[in-house]
């Protein structure tokens, strides 16, 4: 705040005492190309030298901007002695500047400035690269969590506002203003979803040049963050058929799926079983999207409510998904005397039985119908001796 009233009498006293107006361009001299050299400024139709008395950044990076240079790279480099005038002693800019003869300055200020201190300035050519850096302590998070990264530049340089980008999407996640006092600004994505998954990197603006516009940095290096989510996995089991349902004969086997549509590399099942004396727990790698836990003997020990998650470990972090609905199941002893086997051997005997008697009592009735005698017989038979004789009745 101090330097800002500071910078605003200094302005307003070098207008006053001067008429800043009268200044024209800015250029730099002796240096190795165009943006790099010492730096002069035109008034009145001469080219001047530059105090260096209070330069800094602040005032280097007009310069370059205003050049179409980029940022300086260094504000105290120095390229001999100029001539002729020092126009501009104690120049004060506050960043916003589109020139470095609109900043603040004392035109006859009390400084002792000789040529040994014409301020010279290297620019970068181009706006420099930030550095993106993750402030969290993990690259793998969950949806609903918050990913700080850091988007840094040279301190000194003033810089409008920092953007995060995420690659594929053409307009920022997040905005920050920027701070004079800070390296590095904080972007943060708060309350991540999966499509937040990906690339990031980041751009800071900059005000400057002549006509005043902002600049837009290159983008900086960029991270890969990976969001975890675990969908509550799915599971069912199968047993013998004679068993009732929700149920499994003591002594057959059964087994219990367990599957999810989420894989991930590394996953692994656990299949959790709650009873009345505790808790058992088993866990098989997720090879495939589905694994079966397998009982070869149903024992009283397997009775109880099985549950089915999915977990995973990835950057160094273990993710657990939530647990399915419970699967009850009870361990029944078979019927020694109605089981099914028994019941399905009596019914067979009994059917067998029933076949044998209908076969015989039909083989009874065509044996008597064969030798039954005709009712022509019956009439002409006649009894000698207890013996029946048959008749030929012979027909004329």
């Amino acid at each position: 705040m101090l330097r800002f009233l500071h910078i605003l009498l200094t302005g307003l006293f070098g207008v006053l005492w001067d008429g800043v107006n009268a200044f024209g361009g800015v250029r730099l001299v002796d240096g190795e190309n165009k943006c790099s050299g010492r730096v002069e400024v035109l008034r009145h139709d001469q080219w001047g030298t530059v105090c260096d008395h209070a330069w800094d950044f602040r005032e280097a990076d007009i310069v370059c901007l205003e050049l179409g240079c980029g940022l300086a790279e260094s504000e105290s480099a120095s390229f001999g002695p100029g001539r002729g005038q020092i126009w501009l002693r104690h120049v004060q800019c506050s960043g916003h500047e589109s020139s470095l003869t609109r900043c603040a300055v004392f035109l006859h200020s009390n400084s002792q400035c000789t040529h040994d201190n014409d301020a010279g300035v290297k620019c970068s050519g181009t706006l420099l690269m930030p550095t993106l850096t993750l402030l969290s302590p993990h690259t793998v998070f969950s949806p609903g969590e918050a990913v700080s990264f850091g988007c840094s530049v040279l301190l000194g340089h003033h810089r409008s506002d920092f953007h995060l980008y995420k690659h594929g999407v053409s307009t920022p996640l997040v905005t920050q203003r920027a701070d004079q006092t800070q390296a590095t600004v904080e972007l943060t994505l708060s309350d991540i979803e999966t499509f937040h998954q990906g690339s990031y990197s980041c751009r800071y603006r900059i005000k400057g040049g002549f006509p005043s516009q902002l600049l837009s940095s290159p983008p900086s290096n960029s991270i890969n963050i990976t969001v975890v989510e675990l969908l509550t996995p799915q599971h069912w089991y199968n047993t013998s058929a004679e068993a009732p349902a929700g149920s499994v004969l003591k002594g057959h086997s059964f087994n219990i799926t367990c599957s999810t549509l989420q894989q991930y590399p590394g996953g692994s099942f656990q299949l959790r079983l709650i009873r009345s004396n505790g808790t058992v727990r088993q866990s098989l790698p997720a090879l495939t999207p589905s694994v079966t836990f397998t009982f070869s003997n149903a024992q009283s020990s397997n009775e109880g409510y099985y549950y089915c998650l999915y977990r995973v470990q990835l950057g160094g972090r273990t993710f657990v998904s939530r647990e399915s609905q419970p699967l009850p199941i009870a361990i029944r002893d078979p019927d020694p005397v109605l089981s099914p086997m028994v019941i399905s051997w009596l019914v067979s005997g009994v059917t067998f039985v029933v076949a044998v008697i209908v076969i015989i009592i039909v083989a009874k009735v065509l044996c008597n119908k064969e030798k039954k005698p005709s009712e022509l017989e019956r009439e002409t038979r006649t009894c000698v001796d207890n013996t029946y004789v048959a008749l030929t009745i012979n027909k004329l």
